[in-house]
């Protein structure tokens, strides 16, 4: 690849754009993945995001290797999953999807995993796997009917966007915020910067 080193999100994420624009980073283009992210029978949380998080990377890998412009990019996906012990919940769609999430997360601990895949220019796969430990304070049904009604919760894993209004529903958090967002930073930047891309380029300028 001629010029300039160029990465490529293999996803569609508001909020994985947003993280990495955060560390000075901007993806030269986007590729979200259309992957099936229905866990398999039996399948843990870890073993899930690690999976999806490969899919992602290998169906954004097909798409840029015909692009002329983007072949040879770096390319990075990810997959963030909600557990309550082995029970993976849903990315929301459905109101019930979203309430059922919430009564089950209310006064409980809960994990969030988020799965990162790095394809260098190379060929190679590299992967991080990042756990950060969550509890909610008790919500009242008051809590839950108003949050649904703030429309936040579509289509986040465990129905809800710690970034926004559910921040607040947060009592203790142990390990990587920006991992319950979407993208665990720490280790992103660290593993593009392992594998040679100019993590501090968009930083000149950057405030």
């Amino acid at each position: 690849m001629l010029g300039r080193t160029k990465l490529v999100l293999a996803s569609g994420s508001p909020r994985r754009l947003s993280l990495l624009n955060q560390a000075g980073i901007e993806p030269d283009a986007l590729r979200p993945a259309d992957v099936d992210e229905t866990p398999t029978r039996g399948e843990l949380p870890r073993a899930c995001a690690n999976r999806l998080a490969r899919a992602k990377a290998e169906a954004g890998l097909k798409s840029i290797q015909i692009d002329d412009d983007l072949r040879g990019a770096y390319l990075l996906a990810a997959d963030t999953v909600v557990a309550v012990g082995r029970r993976i919940l849903p990315k929301a769609e459905l109101v019930d999807e979203a309430s059922q999430c919430l009564r089950l997360l209310s006064g409980r601990n809960h994990r969030v995993y988020t799965a990162v895949c790095l394809v260098t220019p190379k060929g190679s796969f590299r992967q991080r796997l990042v756990e950060t430990r969550v509890r909610f304070k008790r919500l009242a049904e008051d809590d839950i009917q108003a949050y649904i009604g703030s429309g936040e919760w579509r289509g986040k894993a465990g129905g809800y966007a710690v970034q926004g209004i559910a921040g607040s529903f947060v009592v203790k958090m142990v390990g990587s915020y920006s991992n319950v967002v979407g993208l665990p930073l720490y280790e992103t930047v660290t593993l593009l910067g392992g594998e040679g891309f100019p993590i501090r380029h968009g930083w000149i300028n950057a405030g």
